[in-house]
């Protein structure tokens, strides 16, 4: 019990750290020159395709727990996790390098801003869980795994699901 307290602190604090991360990215100020010092135009492109790789991998996650293969399930979702990941690096380092959030200038804004709205507070929350679930997995605690992970799985596919919609809204 104690050392499951210390890695759920562990992945708060984590959580925590790269919420406030990314908030101060998009929102905070930037060092002089460092705004397009790297052309990083291609990264909406990247997080788009990882996006869309995570939430093929969900599914497959999904299927594979469904059909008992347990093994090919955590093999699958290890991936997703990975490929999540990636996707907040690649999303750190866009932001980096690319001050402000992008505007939305499209005619449905009235669909827009809520799906980021959701967006954003619930890939906050999903932080916390995927890593919460991914350590329940880990050590075998299948009865506590299971529990959350019916919270986890729809959160994370829709935010991730989401992300390709914003990508798709704001960038074709």
């Amino acid at each position: 019990m104690l050392k499951e307290n210390f890695w759920l602190r562990i992945i708060y604090i984590l959580s925590g750290v790269l919420t406030l991360a990314v908030a101060f990215l998009i929102l905070g100020p930037r060092p002089e020159g460092i705004d397009g010092a790297i052309d990083v135009s291609f990264l909406p492109h990247v997080n788009a395709f990882l996006n869309l790789i995570t939430t093929i991998l969900l599914i497959i996650g999904f299927i594979l727990i469904k059909q008992k293969k347990r093994e090919m399930h955590r093999s699958v979702m290890l991936t997703a996790f990975f490929t999540s990941a990636l996707f907040l690096v690649s999303y750190v380092i866009y932001h980096w390098f690319k001050s402000g959030p992008k505007i939305y200038t499209g005619d449905l804004a009235t669909i827009y801003y809520p799906i980021l709205i959701t967006h954003i507070i619930l890939a906050m929350i999903i932080l916390p869980l995927a890593m919460i679930t991914l350590y329940r997995g880990w050590v075998i605690q299948l009865p506590q795994h299971r529990k959350i992970a019916r919270i986890t799985f729809p959160i994370w596919l829709y935010v991730s699901i989401t992300g390709i919609i914003i990508y798709i809204m704001l960038y074709t």
